[in-house]
C-alpha cells in the first residue's frame, strides 16, 4: 500500500511525462509513472509514430525504461490521460503489464481515481509456459 505523499509523487510524476508526450496525430497525451519493488521510479509517455502501429503507449514506454535500467518487479504504475474521466489503459498495454506480474495500477483524472490492479484489467491474461 502506498502512502499518500507517495502516491501524490508518482501521480505528479505521470502528469510531466504527460506534459513530454509526443502525440501530434491523435492529440492525446498520456503519461505513467511506475514504481519499482527497489522503490525506484521510471517515467514514460506514449510516442506516436506516423505509422501508427508503431506507436508506444505510456505503460508499456515506462516499462521499457524499467527493464532496460534491470527492474522486474513492480509495485505500482501510475497513469494519467488527458481527460477528464480516467483513460483505462489498451488491451495491449494489459497484456504487457501482466508479462511483469500482479501489480497495483492506479488511472489518474482530475475528478476520479480508479484503484486496480493488472490482474482485474486482464484476468484471462495470456501465458507462455518455459
Amino acid at each position: 500500500m502506498l502512502t499518500k505523499e507517495l502516491e501524490k509523487i508518482l501521480i505528479n510524476k505521470a502528469l510531466e511525462a504527460r506534459d513530454n508526450s509526443y502525440s501530434p496525430y491523435s492529440k492525446f497525451p498520456v503519461g505513467a509513472a511506475l514504481l519499482t519493488k527497489n522503490d525506484e521510479i521510471f517515467i514514460g509517455t506514449n510516442v506516436e509514430n506516423s505509422s501508427i502501429g508503431l506507436t508506444i503507449c505510456a505503460e508499456r514506454s515506462a516499462i521499457c525504461a524499467a527493464v532496460s535500467n534491470g527492474d522486474r518487479e513492480f509495485r505500482t504504475l501510475v497513469v494519467a490521460g488527458p481527460l477528464d474521466e480516467p483513460v483505462s489503459p489498451c488491451g495491449a498495454c494489459r497484456q504487457f503489464m501482466c508479462e511483469f506480474g500482479d501489480f497495483e495500477v492506479i488511472i489518474y483524472s482530475e475528478n476520479e481515481i480508479i484503484r486496480t490492479t493488472t490482474k482485474k484489467l486482464l484476468p484471462l491474461d495470456f501465458k507462455l509456459e518455459l
